[in-house]
């Protein structure tokens, strides 16, 4: 039975929960054993719970090969203590499931955790700022404005159909951006661009929008040192010099150029003790409590590699200054330590790699409460960081050109009609979802009809315009939109009707010209020479 991935959205990480119960319960074999001297049916053996569970996880897409035998043990206690599992004896509510022969089964039902389901009511657009509504004590004296006039004549000359006069229109500079509306900016962009790549209608139940901090976004996109790496203005804030000299020494190891004490037999064991003491107290982890939901959306769509880097890429972009600095000195040192073949085994037990995972995961990511796949998102998480460590802790360069090509388009010169939205021509960014192929035809054909359709009707209408100009125009524009035209007069009674003098009876002197009998033989003048 191949699991199916369970994608980003609110509550992942209860969906996940629930999903592999469910797997569990179906692939768990059940049969009868014998405990001193009695038979029981429908029960199995704790290792082969371990083997089993191990099993499905490993080949699980949300999980992955690098869940240990360890990790699978920490679950099935939590699988004894949340009634998932009992002895056959019907204990449970403790944690003390062992890899070893004792008996256990299923009780009848198992508890799955519920959940809220919102009901969607369409997607929901982040608002951006509107820069035009001034300050209460504000004038916009200080703009300079020049009135402008359009007539049809000009008119004419920029588009194929004219309409009259032009409303009046003002030439207008905005108004200069200060740095917290540019910091809005921001973030209104960065959390677009988060929605949308990770396909949810609304942020609102993977991330609460209000503590969202628009100069963290800024600062970690700015103040960068040539390694990539943020500078903090606040230096009370950064790591202490000797824990960086020894997560240096690792990294770079044997090359310990920073380190001046004298080394010994078991010296890069306890170097890297003493960094996996330090994070290890840290009272919340470098990616926040409150991004926790935000992080675990994004391991739904670790199969999509380009797109899990540039979300993981948004939402480290969210974090604190210090917290990203922490991050990416950390884990450029374990992808290091992990593909450094100099460097001598830190575990007599595990390998290295499993050990950066199993050392650092919870200080990276955690929840603020204790829930039961803590540990197993935590590690998938913190091994795609180390093999993508680069791409995902550097300032994402398309979001960074668009959200600065968009500042510098507000602050350009503007044209504003009379009764017209100021804004209209800056539509603020926003995202599309897929649609069915009809939907689109029908969309497009609505979307460029509708409007010339109303342009038709205007010109058709207006009595204003000299029958000449206006039979011109609608020439034109039945050359132009020979659909649009067609729809509107389908047949040539329909457009006689625009022009009631055509059907006016003659003049009886043309009558009487026409009823002239005709002569074939009437002799005219000669032109022979």
């Amino acid at each position: 039975m191949e699991p199916g991935l369970v994608g980003p959205g609110p509550y992942r990480a209860t969906r996940l929960w629930n999903k592999i119960i469910e797997l569990f319960r179906a692939e768990m074999p059940l049969r009868k054993h014998r405990c001193l001297f009695k038979s029981y049916e429908r029960c199995f053996k704790a290792s082969e719970a371990v083997d089993c569970l191990h099993e499905l996880l490993g080949s699980n897409q949300n999980f992955g090969p690098e869940v240990t035998r360890n990790q699978t043990v920490k679950l099935l206690k939590k699988f004894l203590k949340n009634h998932v599992i009992e002895d056959i004896k019907g204990r449970w509510g403790k944690e003390d499931f062992q890899d070893d022969g004792h008996l256990y089964r299923f009780p009848p039902s198992s508890p799955l955790k519920p959940y809220k389901k919102k009901t969607s009511y369409g997607k929901e657009v982040i608002k951006f700022p509107d820069w035009n509504e001034l300050k209460a004590g504000t004038s916009q004296e200080h703009i300079p404005m020049r009135p402008v006039t359009m007539h049809s004549e000009m008119w004419y000359k920029r588009h194929s159909i004219a309409i009259g006069e032009v409303p009046a229109c003002k030439l207008g500079f905005r108004r200069e951006l200060i740095p917290a509306n540019i910091e809005e900016i921001w973030k209104s962009m960065t959390l677009s661009q988060l929605q949308k790549i990770l396909g949810l209608d609304s942020l609102d139940e993977v991330l609460d929008i209000k503590l969202v901090n628009s100069k963290h976004i800024v600062q970690n996109a700015y103040n960068v040192n040539k390694q990539g790496i943020v500078t903090l203005e606040d230096k009370s804030k950064e790591l202490p010099h000797w824990i960086v000299s020894a997560m240096k020494c690792l990294a770079n190891w044997p090359s310990c150029s920073d380190w001046k004490q004298p080394t010994y037999s078991g010296f890069e064991r306890d170097l890297f003790k003493t960094i996996v003491d330090y994070f290890g107290q840290m009272k919340e982890p470098l990616l926040t409590f409150h991004f926790f939901d935000v992080f675990v959306s994004v391991l739904g769509l670790l199969q999509k590699t380009s797109k899990a880097v540039e979300a993981l890429q948004i939402s480290c972009l969210l974090l604190p200054p210090e917290n990203r600095k922490r991050l990416q000195l950390l884990v450029r040192m374990m992808a290091r330590i992990s593909f450094n073949k100099d460097l001598p085994p830190l575990s007599d037990s595990v390998r290295t790699r499993t050990l950066m995972v199993q050392a650092f995961s919870r200080c990276i990511l955690c929840s603020k409460d204790e829930i039961d796949l803590d540990e197993l998102l935590a590690a998938k998480l913190v091994s795609f960081l180390m093999d993508n460590c680069q791409e995902i802790l550097s300032v994402p360069s398309a979001l960074k050109s668009s959200i600065e090509e968009h500042v510098v388009q507000l602050q350009r010169v503007q044209i504003k009609y009379a009764g017209v939205d100021t804004d209209s021509a800056f539509v603020s960014q926003s995202f599309c979802h897929q649609i069915s192929g009809d939907e689109f035809e029908y969309q497009r054909a609505a979307g460029s009809q509708e409007p010339l359709a109303a342009l038709l009707e205007e010109i058709a209408t207006n009595k204003e315009i000299p029958v000449k100009d206006k039979k011109k125009k609608l020439k034109q524009f039945q050359k132009s939109y020979p659909e649009v035209y067609r729809v509107q007069f389908p047949t040539p009674e329909t457009e006689a009707m625009l022009f009631p003098e055509r059907n006016k009876q003659k003049s009886p002197v043309l009558m009487w010209a026409l009823k002239k009998p005709f002569h074939p033989f009437h002799r005219t003048r000669s032109f022979r020479m």
